[in-house]
């Protein structure tokens, strides 16, 4: 093949043109995103009951609902939430590889079987299925530049003109209003149904009676008589459209020819549908609209869209509504992309440089650097074949390769160059005689190098993910390196290298010639260090069994980790007020957090969503998506890590709140969080109670050891509670059935939606609901009235008292246990592995009956760890066997891989003396040693196999080898050291 080749080198040439034809039509077509995308697919299952307790919620619904999830096809594991609002929201996660659209139709063909059992409230507000996602990519909000709309009127706005056109983005999840809606309220006064002697059931049915579509049909329809001459539709108004002529509904009508109307009970107006949610930007009021990434989607591409389309629909807005973009998680993955192409620039000049210091020859130099960018894109055109992006993990992959992709090219080169300075030979001879000596090599080595990283694409799981899109990127690189190697390389030293004449050597003068002599001197030294090895092997091999004990036990000791923890140029901030707090005291400890991040530099953008955070939603909760300003403009003590442990500090002081500034996390939809996701399962049915005591013991505990900082329970405390009590005896003594209760405290309280009204092209909806003042103590309770059968009003304090207690605002369930999340860090010094050990020793003691699982970045980090020394281990395994089959040998690929422990070695001390730990990027680049140490061993002992073919002993025909192979191994020792000492200045890749 390479005398093919050098003999027609623009053939060489066209292949390799060829490769960066389709690899440059290839980069523009390659998604761009931070990190693969690994996270298990996810379908959320929502709903909501209006007015019912979290108990109640979970046993009714929440339950039923998970009971028909269990054995579903490919299901991972399942996490619920059953809240104080009637919400519920139950998370599916499926095995990875999982497509979507079948985990869809799998969750919604098993709630049909369950339908018939929930209550028929939950079924009139319906059940969405969708793709789940927790990574909020973009937060949109609207505002009024004249502060003619209030919050009502934006949020009616936005869902009618944005929200729909943002959810059609291909790669949105979810896109969620935390704002509202209009509807029609109808707020009803208890004291003035008393009067008339109605009740809210009566309002109910009038409303549901006169508000309604009507389908009257047409006169002359067919079938018709033959004198028929004409048709016409009937049109008969039978829904409501204003709050005039829903006040107009009449109630009774007396036989005195006088009316009660709804308006004499009633206030009516357009108000919103909720007053759940308020968004506020930079401390002003705002509608606000949060876009969910899916679980496949590009989060760079889909930024992109929603900026574009934004953009052009505010060429409809009115001249009084503007829109902000606020907050954005896409800048990080478009800086960590620039800075590892810098990175991939700066190897390739570093490359050119010391390249050009070793073969003192611009044409020796330009060769091997003009097959660097074609692999290159050979690669990327792999990449998008295999439906991958460019990430970090793929960008890392071709940085490493860069060393392994010139390696094949200088061994090739500088044998030409070794011939020729030798023998005299002519450039075209000396090539094919140096291909003759060498294509073996080149070969074994290629095969070796692939085997080490192919067995990295067949892992499951998330991290396998992780570990095939850099196997991919690392094979590809190799393959068309030793394709270049084998064509292009020979065919430019055929065609560009100058004739020398024999025995000519490299410069004696000059800086060149100060180089070469201390380049030469340490080869003689070198030598001569292996030559008195060799000579006392046994001592050798005691030394090298203790440092593979060392190796073992230091390699054991290494602290776990998934992936670090970078500035991303956001954060989240978490407020929540005491658990009986109203909405004003929750809005109060908001501004004092605005307040301070508002003189906080280094802060960009502050975007509050109130009644909303990661920990449950509630009046007496806020979230915080702060964006920060770009890192150049950012000094260390303006760091995101800084910033977070900032606030945590300073707003600790903070009486009537709990804030809690965080990092997010490394890969999206992995958690909200940088910290780990435990969850402490009650499987022995002990109850809220001590499932709540159990919590509290080992939150206490970890908190106050050495390892855990910041542990606490992602979710909302108990609140106070008013329990009706009701005797139902009593009850139906007075003729009052339950059902009449139940709908009286659910219109009064919970409010009760009863139909549609037209407004402005839009059906909304209609609501009734007590009004404020009758809904703000307990005792009001007391005083509504209910029908009994002989249609005579019966007070509820005529069978019915209150009771006070204390109990959960949300019920959280995983793998159909009732479950507590528990999230917390280590504390410095510490890896998230120790804290993943420390938990589950801590949780150990525990009373029988308490379980605890794992999720979300935690679990996964679990796996990789696990996976690791397996990976290693095989990676070594297929290596012997092709280097056995190479050599048809079993003692040669033996002498191989006892070189491959020194190097993880060194990168065992080396991270360990630095504090780093045994996470993804080490693990790779563990691997990727196994790899070069084995190439190095390789050339070694295939040049030492030559000269034992020509005669010369064992002993003198291995210290030649070594000192022939002395240059080419110092000078890629020499380019990754200069690389590593730049890239540790700069700060942005981590090796």
């Amino acid at each position: 093949m390479p005398s093919f080749f050098i003999d027609r080198p623009i053939f060489a040439w066209v292949v390799a043109l060829f490769i960066c034809l389709v690899g440059a039509i290839s980069i523009p077509l390659l998604a761009v995103a931070q990190y693969p995308i690994i996270a298990p697919p996810s379908i959320s299952i929502s709903t909501s009951y209006p007015g019912a307790s979290p108990e109640n919620l979970y046993n009714s619904v929440t339950r039923l609902i998970e009971e028909e999830l269990n054995g579903a096809s490919g299901i991972l594991n399942f996490e619920s939430t059953s809240d104080s609002l009637g919400q519920v929201e139950i998370i599916a996660n499926f095995v990875p590889g999982t497509e979507t659209g079948a985990a869809s139709v799998e969750v919604q063909n098993r709630l049909k079987r369950v339908e018939a059992r929930l209550p028929r409230a939950v079924i009139q507000q319906g059940i969405l299925v969708e793709e789940a996602s927790s990574a909020v990519l973009q937060i949109i909000t609207l505002n009024s530049t004249d502060g003619s709309l209030d919050e009502i009127g934006l949020g009616d706005f936005m869902i009618r003109n944005v929200l729909g056109e943002i959810r059609r983005i291909p790669g949105v999840g979810r896109a969620t209003l935390y704002s509202t809606e209009r509807s029609l309220r109808i707020w009803v006064d208890p004291a003035k149904l008393v009067g008339y002697g109605l009740t809210a059931d009566d309002v109910n049915k009038a409303i549901s009676a006169q508000n309604a579509q009507v389908a009257s049909g047409s006169i002359g329809a067919e079938p018709s008589t033959p004198e028929q001459k004409i048709s016409a539709l009937v049109l008969v108004k039978g829904q409501l459209a204003s709050p005039d002529e829903f006040g107009a509904i009449t109630l009774r009508a007396n036989a005195d020819g006088s009316t009660v109307r709804l308006r004499d009970v009633a206030r009516i107006e357009i108000g919103g549908l909720s007053y759940q949610f308020n968004t506020r930007l930079n401390g002003k009021p705002t509608a606000g609209l949060s876009v969910l990434l899916s679980p496949t989607g590009n989060a760079l591409a889909t930024a992109s869209a929603v900026e574009a389309k934004m953009k052009e629909l505010s060429k409809f807005f009115p001249a009084n509504i503007g829109y902000e973009i606020p907050y954005n998680i896409t800048p990080v993955v478009k800086a960590s992309i620039n800075k590892v192409l810098m990175t991939l620039v700066e190897a390739v000049v570093l490359v050119f440089i010391v390249m050009f210091l070793f073969l003192q020859n611009i044409r020796y130099t330009i060769i091997p650097t003009i097959v660097v960018p074609v692999a290159l894109l050979g690669a990327c055109a792999t990449l998008m074949l295999a439906g991958y992006s460019i990430n970090m993990l793929t960008m890392f992959g071709m940085v490493l390769a860069v060393g392994i992709l010139v390696d094949d090219a200088i061994v090739v080169v500088e044998n030409v160059e070794r011939i020729m300075a030798e023998e005299g030979l002519p450039p075209k001879e000396a090539t094919r005689k140096a291909m003759s000596q060498i294509t073996g090599a080149i070969i074994g080595i290629t095969l070796v190098l692939m085997a080490v990283f192919v067995p990295m694409a067949f892992f499951p799981g998330s991290v396998g993910i992780i570990y095939r899109q850099f196997s991919v990127t690392m094979v590809a690189a190799i393959g068309f390196s030793a394709l270049l190697a084998l064509s292009l390389t020979p065919a430019l030293c055929a065609t560009l290298l100058k004739p020398v004449k024999a025995g000519h050597g490299h410069a004696r003068k000059g800086l060149f010639g100060w180089f070469n002599r201390g380049l030469d001197t340490s080869r003689d030294r070198y030598s001569r260090v292996v030559q008195g090895a060799l000579k006392r092997g046994g001592r050798l091999m005691l030394i090298y069994a203790a440092l593979l004990v060392g190796l073992t036990f230091a390699f054991v000791r290494m602290p776990g980790g998934f992936l670090p923890v970078d500035d991303q140029g956001f954060i989240t901030t978490d407020v929540q007020t005491p658990s009986d707090s109203s909405y004003a005291r929750t809005e109060a400890a908001v501004e004092k957090v605005e307040k301070y991040l508002a003189q906080r530099a280094g802060v960009e953008n502050v975007t509050f969503l109130t009644g909303f955070s990661f920990l449950g939603q509630g009046i007496n909760t806020a979230q915080a998506f702060i964006s920060l300003k770009d890192w150049s403009d950012r000094p260390a003590g303006d760091s995101a890590a800084a910033i977070v442990a900032d606030i945590n500090r300073d707003l600790s002081s903070v009486r009537d709140a709990k804030i809690s500034a965080l990092q997010p996390p490394p890969i999206d939809n992995l958690g909200n969080s940088s910290g780990f996701s435990f969850r402490l399962q009650d499987r022995a049915q002990k109850g809220y109670a001590a499932l709540m005591k159990a919590a509290d013991q080992l939150i206490a505990e970890a908190n106050a050891g050495a390892i855990l900082q910041k542990v606490y329970i992602e979710g909302l405390p108990p609140a106070p509670q008013v329990n009706l009590m009701i005797d139902r005896e009593k009850a139906g003594a007075f003729g009052v059935t339950f059902e009449d209760i139940n709908n009286t405290i659910s219109t009064n309280l919970g409010s009760n939606y009863i139909n549609d009204f037209p407004n402005r092209g839009r059906m909304q909806r209609v609501v009734v609901q007590a009004d404020s003042v009758s809904r703000m103590n307990a005792d009001d309770i007391l005083n509504y009235n209910v029908k009994n059968r002989a249609g005579q009003l019966v007070p509820f304090s005529a069978f019915a008292s209150i009771e006070w207690a204390k109990g959960p605002t949300q019920i959280a369930g995983f793998n159909y246990y009732p479950a507590v999340r528990i999230s917390g860090e280590a504390k410095p010094g510490y890896t998230s592995g120790d804290a993943i050990a420390e938990m589950e020793r801590l949780a150990d003691k525990l009373p029988r009956g308490f379980g605890y699982e794992w999720t979300g970045q935690s679990l996964q980090e679990k796996l990789s760890g696990s996976q690791a020394p397996l990976l290693l281990a095989l990676s070594a395994l297929v290596v012997f066997l092709c280097l056995a089959a190479l050599y048809e040998s079993w003692t040669i690929p033996l002498a191989v891989l006892l070189t491959v422990p020194l190097g993880i070695l060194g990168a065992v001390l080396a991270a360990t003396l630095r504090g780093l730990p045994n996470d993804v990027y080490f693990t790779v680049g563990l691997i990727t040693i196994i790899g070069l140490a084995a190439k190095d061993a390789i050339l070694i002992i295939e040049f030492a196999k030559d000269l034992r073919a020509q005669g010369k002993p064992l002993l003198e025909a291995t210290v030649e080898a070594c000192s022939l192979r002395f240059r080419p191994i110092v000078m890629r020792l020499i380019l990754i050291r200069l690389w590593l000492v730049f890239r540790r200045r700069g700060n942005c890749l981590r090796l």
